[in-house]
């Protein structure tokens, strides 16, 4: 394999018979809004057995070409270029295929959102751009996957971003560490739903598949199986639905599903076929012959089930391999299937046969799940701040088990998520009540149970996020309000926080230091009681520690930000980030002069404030910010030592930022609520392996003194602060044994692993032993099942096609239903 270029997109373009096609291709990919340097094109010579070898080494100078003897189908040939290539990312595009300008640089925008995006699916259209190639996936319950949209008419806008459980093989792209983890396609398919089972595999691990409309592709659609006969890809159909079906579903899900796939599998055969199957049976008359003519697609599903058999034991070890492996439940799965119900086909026959299997093996209908709400008062969006992150992270992490939904009372912009995001109003009770009737479980921060009626009289089992200590906040910011105002602010925090408390099912802090602080506002609550102490004597199932996490993903630099971009900052000074926001109970006055202090003697010293303007609107710029900048400016350094951004820095951008800093800083005044904070940029620096220099007092200090992360310092001393910088920035041993030690460290910070006692609660969800006893998982979770298949969920195609279609495909789909029909 070559060596790994992180930041190159490696296109692989498997050709069989179509040199001229994948010529054009290449000329197109070369047109693309991408850095050349960064794009590496891997033609796969798939075994044409004509001339296709020599016409691309003329045609198509410059790519990585790839020669193989045989076909080896579409799923061999893209492993094999895969193989051959070099990129972080890997895309895979048809060579009949012709990419928009922006197909790549669209796609990669999307996987530096979230380092969780495994894959990402471009929208695809026919090559005038008029009908719908795909635009979004779906599965059936019995393992065949299909474009719900293909051949309508093209939507006038594009759909809105989402996941998706698959994309086509046609036009996507997947992280090389996600198609490392998984394998690659499964070469068993030879050709048709590869991708599929490749999306489903996916998202079992974990990862999401991203389906970006920005990102976009036309294909000209060749009919390869034409010349093959059609009973021969029906045949391949039939076949890899089992292999999917039988490779991804859980045990519970596969016992029910898998004889019904089979039974309906010859049902389609014997319909399609034109066959009658009760020719056989003792009271009906005909000829006794040895032979009888059958038309091959009657044969269809009796082949593909028989070579299911054939493939089952290498099919039980790739099995056991998924299930081993995977994180995320069928109910979470499910959400990616769409229209599951689907009959495909519309004759009488096949459908009476339809709704009889389906009644009789009840796999129509989604597997339950627990309802999660989480609920935020901060912006969703490309801009996150600390408790939107803490309250995405808890989302996404929750989705894996779980019907989630993110609900926030501020602006929300839509982004592609593995959950659905929703939006009230602080105050707008009727409508936070439909969420709460349909939640089991309600997370929220902040405040939320001030502002809505519904969630102070809920009955439901209550997350109650106390992360943040705002009453402690309040003490500090409240400060230039005026002695009244002050104590006011102090006051009705403390009483928004009580209610909390009072009414809370399971609480989490982000330390221990603040688990020992509310175990004590709780008991003056009356909450330490002998019913939450019996069975629970440490309480942890009262309050337990979730702090802040980082990603498992390595951060990774897309673009140059700082050094050598940013008028004043050179290309080899020395950074030092002050990651996230700047706010009054922090003391950047004593860094501002230190930094001063330090550039006298280390001229390239660079100090850059990275988000000043809160991405709420409702948050005002703190007084904080603006005597900072005069500060800077009275010492001369303003633009010349310390920096300032006068916007705030997307949460998916941050890490280009961190990855071209020396070292990060954190400081603060010596209060109270220094002692029970968690400062969040701590785990940023955590992430992206900065050495760091931070003020005593807090959790963080601590741990940083007592891991050797960088050097704690005391409050408000301009030159022990000074000197520390100097140490993180410029003493080479210092910085590797740093850097060594935060290695170690950051993986105990994982979202996966801080996460673990939210993820145990929701599991088995139930009221505080004071509030009412506990109430069975299997009772909470309970829903009442439905039968709805077939013909008899009309109402739910329609929402689904008009919210990912829009109205001329919902026309489109009637009237071809109700040709079906007549």
């Amino acid at each position: 394999m070559p060596q790994a270029r992180p930041d190159v997109v490696s296109v692989v373009l498997v050709n069989f018979r179509g040199s001229a096609d994948t010529i054009e291709a290449v000329a197109r990919l070369r047109e693309q809004n991408w850095p050349a340097e960064r794009l590496e094109i891997v033609v796969v010579e798939n075994g044409s057995g004509d001339d296709s070898l020599e016409r691309l080494r003329a045609g198509a100078p410059g790519v990585v070409l790839v020669e193989s003897a045989d076909n080896l189908g579409f799923a061999g040939g893209c492993n094999l270029g895969v193989a051959r290539s070099s990129g972080g990312v890997i895309a895979f595009l048809n060579n009949d295929a012709r990419p928009d300008p922006d197909w790549i640089a669209a796609a990669m925008r999307e996987f530096d959102r979230s380092p969780r995006v495994g894959a990402v699916a471009s929208r695809v259209l026919d090559w005038d751009g008029k009908l719908v190639d795909y635009i979004g996936s779906a599965m059936t319950w019995f393992g065949q996957g299909y474009k719900p949209f293909t051949a309508e008419p093209a939507p006038t806008r594009p759909d809105a971003a989402r996941d998706v459980l698959f994309g086509t093989g046609s036009a996507m792209f997947v992280r090389r560490s996600a198609y490392d983890e998984l394998g690659g396609f499964d070469e068993r398919f030879f050709m048709f739903f590869e991708d599929v089972d490749f999306g489903w595999r996916l998202n079992l691990r974990g990862w999401r598949f991203a389906y970006v409309p920005e990102s976009l592709a036309f294909h000209k659609h060749h009919a390869s199986m034409t010349s093959f006969g059609a009973h021969k890809e029906q045949y391949l159909l039939e076949r890899n639905a089992l292999f999917t079906l039988y490779k991804n579903a859980s045990d519970e899900t596969l016992a029910q599903a898998l004889p019904a796939a089979m039974a309906l599998a010859v049902r389609r055969g014997i319909t399609r076929a034109g066959l009658d199957s009760a020719e056989f049976e003792l009271t009906r008359g005909g000829p006794d012959d040895a032979a009888e003519t059958v038309p091959r697609q009657g044969l269809v599903p009796l082949y593909a089930i028989d070579r299911f058999v054939e493939e089952l034991p290498g099919l039980k070890a790739a099995r056991d391999a998924v299930q081993a492996s995977r994180v995320v439940s069928d109910a979470a799965i499910w959400r990616l299937f769409g229209s599951a119900d689907e009959p495909v086909l519309q004759d009488p026959d096949f459908l009476r046969g339809y709704e009889n299997i389906a009644g009789a093996f009840d796999v129509t209908e989604p597997p339950t799940a627990t309802r999660v709400l989480v609920v935020t008062g901060d912006p969703i969006g490309p801009l996150l701040a600390g408790p939107a992150i803490r309250a995405w992270n808890i989302a996404e992490r929750l989705s894996a088990d779980n019907d989630v939904t993110l609900l926030t009372m501020s602006r929300l912009e839509r982004v592609p998520a593995p959950f659905e995001l929703a939006r009230v109003l602080a105050g707008d009770d009727r409508a936070f009540a439909r969420y709460e009737r349909w939640a089991d479980v309600i997370v929220f921060q902040g405040q939320a149970m001030a502002v809505f009626e519904p969630l102070r009289t809920t009955d439901k089992v209550v997350v109650v996020d106390i992360y943040d200590p705002m009453h402690l906040e309040q003490l500090e910011q409240g400060r230039e309000l005026g002695s009244v105002n002050w104590a006011k602010a102090v006051e009705d925090a403390t009483d928004v926080l009580n209610q909390q408390l009072e009414r809370g099912d399971f609480f989490l802090v982000a330390s221990e230091r603040q688990r020992h602080f509310f175990l004590g506002q709780l008991a003056g609550l009356g909450r330490v009681n002998p019913s939450t102490y019996e069975g629970d004597p440490d309480l942890r199932g009262l309050v337990d520690v979730v702090p802040f996490g980082l990603s498992p993903e390595r951060p990774a630099h897309r673009e140059q930000v700082l050094k050598g971009v940013r008028q004043g900052i050179g290309a080899d000074d020395a950074v030092v980030l002050w990651g996230g926001g700047l706010y009054n109970w922090f003391d950047p006055a004593t860094l501002i002069r230190a930094v001063a202090d330090l550039a006298t003697r280390r001229p390239n010293v660079r100090l850059f404030f990275q988000g000043t303007r809160h991405p709420n609107p409702d948050v005002p710029e703190m007084d904080i910010v603006a005597s900072s900048r005069e500060l800077a400016q009275q010492l001369g350094v303003l633009d010349r030592n310390v920096f300032f951004n006068d916007a705030w820095v997307a949460y998916a951008d941050r890490q280009n930022y961190l990855l071209e800093a020396d070292a990060g800083v954190s400081t603060h005044f010596a209060h109270v609520e220094t002692t029970f904070s968690f400062r969040t940029r701590i785990l940023d620096y955590l992430w992206a392996g900065l050495p760091m220099v931070v003020t005593a007092g807090d959790h963080f200090a601590e741990l940083v003194e007592r891991e050797e992360l960088g050097v704690v310092v005391p409050a408000e001393d301009d030159a022990v602060l000074a000197d520390a910088l100097e140490k993180v920035l410029f003493d080479d041993a210092f910085r590797a044994l740093a850097r060594a030690n935060i290695e170690r460290v950051r993986s105990d910070y994982t979202w996966d692993r801080v996460l673990e006692p939210l993820v145990r609660f929701v599991a088995e969800p139930h009221p505080a032993r004071d509030r009412g006893g506990v109430v069975s998982a299997s009772a909470q979770r309970a829903r009442r099942r439905r039968s709805r298949s077939g013909l008899r969920h009309d109402a739910g195609l329609v929402l689904h096609y008009l919210r990912h279609g829009g109205p001329r495909v919902v026309l489109s789909k009637v009237s071809r239903r109700l040709r079906r029909r007549r």
